[in-house]
């Protein structure tokens, strides 16, 4: 278990004090994927430097199976650290080397025999893909390929945490899929805790079991990502969770309110929900905007959309909608809250 109390991070610039992280507290249990997600500057990239300990926070502490990683000496932090390994956006591969010799690196540092190093090395080429890249460098390959071999070299030590920072945004869509899938599965077959840090919410949604979204340095909503999904309650929540909802996009005209409708495994997938409200009590509604899908005949996704507001009309749009299966309401303000 990762268990973060009151964690906060300030630096000394040339301006002045920044402080990067306030009052950080997070528990990420055992064998969880865990999302840490935030725009740019948010503070995500100092707080997972802040669990390995490549930066010290400032206050408060970061316990790993018990034990208080800010009170370790630099050779028992260098011991710890084997077992919580990083992989970056970057890859950080050593080009000079082939892709069995870069996983073989981290063991021979551990002063692992270099046939033993060797045998694991190829272990770790076949639990990544890549059996017959051993000899290859990494100039040689894809960023999807190198990104695995990451992986692999990560994987070396037997870690019980792995720490991906912005690992897959240098990636094209469909390379940052199978990267996930491979992550996925080494959780799942390895019982490696996995902290993913990113600024895409779908890549949270594609694999993450719970998140924490950060916003100026501080942690404004936690929970199941699917809890956070179904209805955001900050405003940078919102802001990740609907990012065309467009609040700012069109301006709302005189007499009209609005309301985000989410699609929560809604089973009204097939139903032409706001034409059946037309239809049945003849509440016409103007479809702002929406990004939806369709899994296994169930919705997912959200919408906005605009009512005049006369005769009750949007209290009754409200009431039909949350009376629907899968569905939750809320009514959007100017500030798009």
């Amino acid at each position: 278990m990762i268990e973060i109390k009151g964690l906060s991070k300030t630096f000394q610039t040339a301006d002045g004090k920044v402080e990067a992280l306030s009052d950080i507290n997070l528990t990420i249990e055992d064998g969880d994927i865990y999302g840490i997600i935030g725009m740019s500057g948010a503070g995500k990239s100092t707080l997972v430097r802040c669990i390995n300990m490549l930066e010290r926070p400032t206050e408060g502490t970061v316990i790993i199976d018990g034990t208080d990683m800010t009170k370790l000496s630099a050779k028992q932090l260098r011991e710890k650290r084997r077992s919580i390994t990083m992989i970056f956006q970057q890859f950080n591969l050593l080009m000079q080397r082939n892709c069995l010799k870069n996983i073989c690196f981290p063991m021979e540092l551990e002063g692992v025999k270099k046939s033993e190093a060797k045998k694991r090395a190829k272990e770790l080429l076949e639990i990544v893909g890549l059996p017959d890249k051993a000899l290859s460098y990494p100039a040689q390959l894809s960023g999807g390929q190198q990104q695995r071999i990451a992986i692999a070299r990560a994987l070396a030590t037997n870690p019980k945490v792995l720490l991906c920072d912005e690992a897959t945004s240098a990636l094209d869509p469909n390379t940052t899929h199978s990267i996930l899938e491979l992550i996925r599965d080494i959780n799942k077959k390895l019982g490696i805790t996995v902290v993913v840090i990113t600024h895409q919410m779908s890549v949270v949604e594609d694999i993450c079991r719970s998140v924490a979204i950060l916003d100026q340095g501080k942690v404004v909503e936690q929970g199941r990502v699917s809890d956070i999904f179904a209805n955001p309650q900050s405003h940078a929540a919102k802001k990740l969770v609907f990012p065309s909802g467009g609040e700012s996009v069109i301006l709302k005209k005189e007499g009209e309110r609005r309301m985000r409708i989410v699609f929560n495994g809604s089973s009204t997938a097939s139903t032409p929900l706001i034409a059946q409200m037309a239809a049945e009590h003849g509440i016409y509604a103007n479809i702002l905007g929406a990004s939806t899908r369709s899994i296994n005949e169930q919705a997912f996704g959200n919408m906005l959309i605009s009512i005049k507001d006369e005769n009750s009309n949007f209290d009754k749009a409200m009431a039909y909608l949350q009376a629907q299966d899968g569905i939750i309401v809320e009514e959007v303000t100017d500030n798009g809250q």
